[in-house]
Order: C-alpha cells, then structure tokens, then sequence
C-alpha cells in the first residue's frame, strides 16, 4: 500500500478536486493507504475536502513525507491526471517486487512534458533536505522503472 502526497503548493482548489476524484478508485482498490496534501489552497476548501475525502493535511511536502505512514510514497503534483488502467499497471509492479518509478500521467503535447508522479520509498525521501518533485525524480536517476 502507498501513501500519496500531493504537492498542493501552487494549486488554487480545482486542480486538487479533480485528483483526488481520480484517486478514489485507488483507495477502493487497496492499493492507497493515505492521501496527505502538503501545501496551499484556500483554507475552507481544504477543510472540506478533508472532511470529504479523509485526506490529511501537511503544510510541507517536507512534512508530509515525515508523518506519511506507507514504506513507498507516491508524490505528485495536482496538474497529475492518471492514465486508465493505472491502478492494475501500478499494483502488478508493486506485486512483482518492482522498485522506485515514474509514473506518467495524462496531457502533455509537443512543447509541454506530459505530468508526471514519482514512486519512492520512504527513506529515500526523506534523506533530502528541500524534496520537490524534480529533485525526487533525479534522484532516481535515469534508470528508473516507467509505469504508463
């Protein structure tokens, strides 16, 4: 199971209803454990989604990878939309030992990279002084496992 953080910190409140719609399923699944929302967005809007989605608050993303419960994170940003079929394409490689990934998302086009998400464990987060997603993702190097 994954805790997912989202890295909220940019985002004005519909961006983060839309992922955490699309995060539903997986939680139904199994495969999420948490959902903790690191950073901004406008503060009523966040209580509610909480109240809504049982997603827990952190003010950092920092934070959020200090009090996430799971071994393996899965860290994105609210512009992240899943793939169909994420949750099968993720779980059979968690279920086949698969290690640390990128996850691509939906979007993208010619001049504008598709978003991504980063699977990383626990630890690894950690050991960084100021995580972000780009610094997460370097972190796992070029030879990282590609799920989507």
């Amino acid at each position: 199971m994954l805790s997912v953080i989202v890295d909220a910190a940019e985002d004005e409140g519909e961006r983060l209803t839309q992922l955490l719609a699309a995060l539903t399923g997986a939680a139904v699944d199994g495969l999420v454990r948490e959902v903790l929302i690191a950073g901004g967005g406008p503060a009523e809007l966040l209580k509610i989604l909480r109240e809504e989605t049982g997603a827990n608050l952190a003010g950092t993303l920092r934070g959020a990878i200090g009090v996430s419960k799971s071994d393996r994170l899965l860290v994105l940003r609210t512009d992240f939309r899943p793939r169909g079929g994420w949750t099968v394409e993720l779980g059979g490689h968690l279920r086949a030992g698969g290690g640390e990934a990128v996850v691509k998302g939906e979007g993208g086009g010619f001049l504008r990279a598709a978003p991504y998400a980063v699977l990383i464990g626990r630890e690894k987060a950690r050991a960084l002084l100021h995580p972000d997603l780009r610094r997460l993702r370097r972190v796992l190097g070029k030879r990282a496992d590609r799920i989507g």
